[in-house]
């Protein structure tokens, strides 16, 4: 019976999660690693909270974002707004498709955090896979356009406001009429454990979920299916992470909590990438969300995993 509820909810794939003893990190998953620790560090460490009560942070993790843009090979651009009389800006750079094709992706971070944590995992781990994963797309070209963005003012008070970055973005997409046919959101990607029971769920999905934090969650809506299984069958082609899927009403609590939620107000596919954050992380929107609380090395492994996906949603 579980089984079959399993199936009725959640997306199916035609590869089972990874399992078994890890192969060695790779030379560039090794390249991925330190990248992915240097802009956990710099973002939850050196700048810390990010947060309009905090806008000098807030502007610092702006700066640092362009700048790694420019270093990788692009030209990065913003979308600059106020809230409460102050700029604030979503931060972007683009990679032009190899085709004619109009279709496009985009592939989202957000850079804030709620105020006093330092948001290593919520979610400077996010931004700092989307621009590891921007430095590799520069010279692995797709056939269509992808769009990297870093959004401002995802958190509370700002979430599902007019306020929130994600939602501004999606908005001026609908009004250009671009065909965005996915948009990933890249939501607490650092922290896994091995500990028994360790992970959580909103009831009654711990029934047939496994207890163990050690895996990478993709999430989406029941509208969005058709696209979450063929991101975790793309993933599950090359990855070394275990990953756990689910396409399941949006009115479970947790599934829409992040940028991908802006998009479907707007009649876009996405979905969240996630280690689930507050159902497994203890650290969560706490003062002790530091950097070295985080798996890198696992994180490397989802790096690989993510370029497969991306790479999958650009082709058809």
């Amino acid at each position: 019976m579980l089984n079959k509820q399993r199936f009725v909810m959640c997306t199916s794939t035609p590869d089972e999660p990874f399992s078994g003893a890890k192969p060695r990190l790779t030379e560039r998953e090794k390249a991925f690693e330190r990248r992915l620790r240097e802009h956990v560090r710099m973002l939850a460490e050196e700048i810390g909270p990010r947060h309009l009560g905090q806008w000098e942070k807030l502007q610092a993790a702006r700066q640092y974002l362009r700048e790694q843009f420019a270093r990788t090979g692009y030209e990065p651009h913003e979308q600059v707004f106020s809230v409460y009389g102050k700029e604030v800006a979503n931060v972007g750079a683009t990679l032009r498709g190899t085709d004619d094709s109009p279709g496009e992706i985009v592939v989202g971070a957000h850079y804030d955090t709620v105020p006093a944590t330092p948001g290593a995992d919520d979610n400077a781990s996010g931004v700092a896979l989307m621009l590891v994963l921007a430095g590799h797309f520069v010279s692995d070209p797709q056939p269509i356009t992808i769009h990297w963005v870093a959004f401002v003012n995802e958190e509370p008070p700002y979430f599902q406001t007019d306020m929130m970055g994600s939602w501004v973005y999606a908005k001026a997409c609908r009004r250009a009429r671009r065909q965005v046919k996915a948009m990933v959101s890249l939501e607490s990607v650092g922290y896994f454990t091995d500990e028994p029971n360790s992970q959580d769920y909103p009831p009654p999905f711990g029934l047939w979920y496994p207890s163990t934090g050690n895996f990478i969650g993709f999430l989406t809506n029941l509208r969005n299916r058709d696209l979450l299984r063929k991101a975790v069958a793309a993933f599950r082609r090359v990855g070394s992470l275990p990953c756990e899927s689910a396409a399941i009403p949006a009115v479970v609590p947790g599934v829409g909590w992040s940028d991908h939620w802006a998009f479907w107000q707007e009649g876009y596919p996405a979905f969240m990438v996630t280690d689930t954050a507050p159902f497994r992380n203890p650290h969560y929107h706490t003062v002790s969300d530091r950097p070295d609380t985080l798996d890198y090395e696992r994180m490397a492994r989802l790096t690989t995993g993510m370029i497969e996906v991306i790479r999958a949603l650009c082709r058809e």
